[in-house]
């Protein structure tokens, strides 16, 4: 089990206050999600040019918070961004000592993170021999194949070919990623893991977190959360946010069978 953390965000100016109060929102949401993963942490921030800003280290999310890279990377909001990633990592192949198996993972132009686990990561990259493979960590297929054309369409719903390919997956998951040529899009895919989110109305601001405990936590007892549907993908731009009030783009079936929760 790993823990989940983002922001999905239309890309606008903000206050000075406005944006520490994103940087703390996410910052309590990714702390707490430390219970879930204590081996290692990492941050990611997408903005509206299709750059990304990656840091991540072996050890304990607390640790990771408190490093420069962490801060700067933070720092850098501003008007162009549209996402911030994080993740804690409870590792179930790969040695987090290797950075190259901890998360967020950067595959070809694709950038996510993954709770869960693939039993069949080997036979997939074993079938696929032009997907090559920088690290040993299960997650990497999942953004191999996420990478790949037919996901990332004009209208936000996966070609059919794009999606039987994700049933060939073998385990289970809740991930959020980004294709860096549509950065303001965010693809949440779950199958038998927890993934729950809340729209800030006051910010634009779409959060998630792998449990809705931890979004209470950060936000305050009062605050609505939801779970999103099991055996699901969705598709959230960050520029439709303002209308939309963090309802997904697209949503759309992935008939997996069954699956043990994480």
């Amino acid at each position: 089990m790993c823990g989940l953390a983002a922001v999905l965000m239309h890309p606008q100016e903000r206050s000075a206050a406005e944006w520490q109060q994103i940087r703390d929102l996410f910052t309590q949401t990714l702390l707490h999600n430390q219970e879930r993963g204590r081996e290692a942490a990492g941050v990611a921030l997408i903005a509206t040019d299709g750059s990304c800003r990656l840091y991540k280290q072996p050890g304990l999310v607390s640790a990771l918070v408190q490093t420069a890279d962490y801060q700067a990377i933070l720092s850098a909001l501003g008007p162009t961004t549209t996402c911030l990633l994080g993740h804690t990592r409870l590792p179930t192949k790969g040695t987090p000592l290797n950075n190259a198996n901890n998360h967020p993972l950067w595959v070809g132009k694709t950038v996510g993170i993954h709770n869960g686990y693939i039993r069949n990561d080997d036979e997939l990259f074993a079938r696929f021999r032009l997907y090559p493979r920088q690290a040993e960590v299960d997650s990497e297929i999942i953004f191999r194949l996420l990478d790949q054309e037919g996901w990332s369409t004009e209208e936000g719903v996966p070609s059919a070919a794009a999606r039987q390919q994700a049933l060939l997956l073998d385990g289970t998951f809740a991930t959020l990623s980004v294709n860096l040529c549509r950065p303001t899009r965010l693809l949440a895919l779950k199958h038998a893991c927890p993934l729950c989110l809340h729209y800030e109305r006051g910010l634009q601001a779409l959060f998630f977190s792998s449990r809705y405990i931890f979004l209470r936590r950060a936000f305050g007892r009062s605050v609505v959360t939801e779970a999103l549907s099991p055996d699901h993908g969705f598709t959230f731009d960050a520029l439709d946010l303002p209308v939309a009030a963090g309802q997904p783009r697209a949503a759309f079936a992935l008939d997996f069978p069954g699956g043990d929760r994480l």
